[in-house]
C-alpha cells in the first residue's frame, strides 16, 4: 500500500539512514535488545495467543527469535505489510526515525485484523536530554549560533495521541526511562554512530564541526550532569504505545447520564456543594 505525497520536505535523510544502519555494530545495539525484553513483557500481561505476528525493525537479526513464526517487515517508508494479515504488529525502535509517523501506524492498523494489537517501542523527547543542553550551548557560545544536530523527539502525550489519529481503540503510552554512563563526551558519540544512532536530519550541518565545540561540550556536560565517578551519563527514553484494531467486541464508555448511582452513594458519603 502506497501512502499519500506529502507537499512538506522530509524531516529524515532516509538513504544515509540506511547507509549507518548497514556500518552497525551488533554489540552496540542494546536499546534494540531492551526492548525486545520490553515486548516479551509486556505481551505475557495480554490475555491472548498470537498466531501471525508482524515485526517492523531495521536489524531483524535481534527480532527473529522473539514471536514464533513472525513475519519480519523492513523498516522503510512504506511498509510491506498486507492488509487485515494478522492480529499482533510490534513495531520496534524505528517510529523516532519516520518522516511520516501516522502514516507508519496507519498502515500497521491496516494490517490487523479485528481486535489485532500494535505494540509500538521508540524514543522519546527525553532521549539524550543531557547531550543535547551540553552540545546546544557549546555551540552558541563558540559559533554564534545553533545547527540542526540532534533529531526532535516526540514527546509521551504527542506520541499517544498518534494512536488515535491512526483509528486505534483503547490507546495507551508510558515510557520507560534507561541511563548509559560513558567515559567523555567521544565515547557516548563513538556508541550512537555504533548503534546508527546519530544526526540524520536532512537540513544537518554538512561542513565538519569545529573542534572546540566539542571540547567546550564536554566541559558543559561534565560540569551539569557528571557522576560522582566522573562518568557522563545518558538518558534513552524508550516510550511504548499499545492500541487495539476497533471491534464490537471491546468495552466501550457509558453515555454521559446513563449512570444508576452517584458517586457519593458509591463511596458511602454526604454529597455537597462546592465553596465558591
Amino acid at each position: 500500500m502506497k501512502m499519500p505525497a506529502s507537499n512538506a520536505p522530509p524531516l529524515f535523510d532516509r538513504a544515509t539512514l540506511r547507509h549507518r544502519r548497514a556500518r552497525v555494530q551488533d554489540e552496540a545495539l542494546f536499546l534494540h535488545r531492551a526492548a525486545v525484553d520490553e515486548v516479551q513483557d509486556r505481551l505475557g500481561m495480554v490475555n491472548r495467543t498470537f498466531t501471525a505476528p508482524a515485526i517492523v525493525t531495521p536489524f531483524a537479526h535481534i527480532w527473529q527469535d522473539t514471536l514464533t513464526g513472525a513475519t519480519l517487515v523492513a523498516d522503510e517508508e512504506t511498509l510491506a505489510l498486507t492488509p487485515g494479515t494478522h492480529d499482533l504488529v510490534v513495531h520496534a525502535m524505528a517510529l523516532h526515525w519516520a518522516n511520516d509517523p501516522v502514516g507508519q501506524l496507519i498502515q500497521c492498523h491496516r494490517a490487523l485484523r479485528p481486535d489485532g494489537l500494535l505494540l509500538t517501542v521508540c524514543l522519546g523527547g527525553e532521549t539524550l536530554h543531557q547531550l543535547r543542553a551540553a552540545v546546544g550551548q557549546a555551540e552558541i557560545e563558540v559559533t554564534g549560533g545553533l545547527s540542526p544536530r540532534i533529531a526532535p523527539m516526540g514527546e509521551l502525550r504527542d506520541l499517544g495521541a498518534l494512536l488515535q489519529r491512526a483509528g486505534l481503540a483503547l490507546p495507551v503510552a508510558d515510557a520507560v526511562p534507561m541511563t548509559a554512563e560513558y567515559r567523555d563526551l567521544t565515547h557516548l558519540m563513538q556508541d550512537l554512530r555504533a548503534m546508527a544512532e546519530t544526526n540524520v536530519l536532512t537540513n544537518r550541518l554538512k561542513s565538519p564541526t569545529r573542534r572546540k565545540v566539542f571540547e567546550r561540550a564536554q566541559s558543559i556536560y561534565a560540569e551539569h550532569f557528571a557522576t560522582p565517578q566522573g562518568r557522563l551519563p545518558a538518558t534513552f527514553e524508550m516510550i511504548c504505545l499499545t492500541g487495539w484494531s476497533p471491534d464490537v467486541s471491546q468495552p466501550k464508555p457509558l453515555r454521559p447520564g446513563s449512570a444508576r448511582m452517584r458517586l457519593a452513594e458509591a463511596l458511602g458519603t454526604d454529597e455537597g456543594k462546592l465553596s465558591d
